[in-house]
């Protein structure tokens, strides 16, 4: 009975005292899923009504947790109804938790700008006022600097029918807003759609990124990319795969369009040592050049970097039991091979490909076959 009487006394404790803390939903910088994994990250953002931004950002792959709240103001526990009057200095926000092994702070962002409108400084679709401006809040320089970064090149690329006016402002508090805000659109469904789509968020979007955004995602920073590639590249055709097999070997064609992988230490380049550069076998687009090739021991042609990143993409590669990061060619979308961590300075690469995806075009060739731009390579 005296076991039984001390576990009734701890009962009656315990309970009034979880109850209690389960009630206070005005701390600052409350207990988050940070603090069981050390390992996550976590950024506020503020991009409107944070109904529709805790709903946008808890659908991305990588994000753990969203809180809807308020962050950029001097009063302390501010309530909604201050916050909404635009007197309190915060603004309406969402504190993200997220896996970097997972999730990239840049793909967030990109993410997080794809489901607002980042160019209104003065509000947020139908709610107007500095409390619905958009903003980021940053922990860090680095973090900093890679936002400014990215914001440059979202301008620069006039993704957007005005520049970007996301503000951006040290992080100091974040207050939890009240529990009813907390995941609404699952509470309230009908009034959450409601006002969603009386707010013209999604309408705007969709005049942004197309009416199939949903559908089929475009990230902001492959238009960026894609942009680059129409600026900065000659435009190179793939042939028709009739045309392939006839211009290409067997191994070859096996390799480039199969996925295959040739021998190690019995293909045509891995111990070539002439000056030159390595081009798609198909379609001829510049990839590597001998300035860049070394010694890798693994039997195939290894680079530490790509003569242009536009000419090579890389995708994540699950066909065997862990995933790889596989190398391909962007115009002819060439099997290349895969790209590792273990590679020498300065990059720390080691491009590991096929010689059979690739053709050599010699130094003193450059300028017959149209590569003359590469040979300042070679001058130094």
């Amino acid at each position: 009975m005296k076991k039984l009487s001390k576990v009734l006394l701890s009962l009656t404790v315990a309970i009034p005292l979880f109850s209690l803390l389960m009630s206070q939903t005005g701390t600052a910088d409350t207990m988050s899923k940070t603090a069981v994994n050390s390992s996550y990250e976590e950024v506020t953002l503020a991009g409107g009504c944070f109904w529709c931004t805790e709903s946008d950002l808890e659908k991305l792959d990588g994000v753990i947790d969203v809180v809807s709240g308020y962050s950029g103001g001097k009063l302390e526990d501010p309530t909604y109804k201050q916050v909404s009057s635009g007197k309190s200095g915060h603004i309406e926000v969402i504190k993200v938790t997220y896996d970097p092994a997972t999730l990239k702070y840049e793909q967030l962002l990109d993410y997080f700008f794809r489901h607002i409108d980042p160019t209104d400084a003065k509000g947020s679709f139908v709610d107007r006022g500095p409390q619905y401006r958009p903003a980021i809040f940053y922990t860090s320089e680095k973090q900093l600097t890679a936002t400014k970064d990215f914001i440059a090149e979202i301008d620069q690329a006039n993704i957007y029918p005005a520049p970007l006016a996301t503000e951006l402002i040290e992080f100091e508090k974040f207050w939890p807003a009240e529990e009813y805000h907390q995941d609404y659109y699952k509470k309230s469904p009908v009034r959450y759609n409601y006002y969603r789509f009386s707010s013209g968020r999604d309408q705007y979007l969709n005049g942004i990124f197309g009416d199939d955004r949903k559908e089929n995602p475009e990230t902001i920073r492959a238009i960026i990319d894609s942009k680059k590639v129409a600026m900065n590249t000659k435009k190179y055709v793939k042939p028709t795969d009739d045309e392939i097999k006839a211009k290409l070997t067997e191994l070859q064609y096996e390799v480039t369009q199969e996925d295959g992988t040739e021998r190690p230490f019995k293909n045509q380049y891995w111990d070539n040592k002439a000056e030159g550069i390595y081009v798609d076998i198909v379609t001829g687009e510049p990839l590597f050049s001998s300035t860049d090739k070394y010694k890798s021991g693994t039997g195939w042609p290894s680079f530490t970097q790509p003569i242009n990143d536009l000419y090579v993409v890389t995708e994540t590669d699950y066909k065997l039991f862990y995933p790889r990061t596989e190398v391909r060619s962007r115009f002819a979308d060439s099997h290349l091979g895969h790209v590792f961590k273990d590679g020498p300075k300065p990059t720390g690469l080691r491009y590991c490909l096929n010689s059979a995806s690739m053709r050599f075009v010699a130094r003193d060739k450059l300028v017959e076959e149209g590569y003359s731009e590469y040979v300042k390579l070679f001058d130094i």
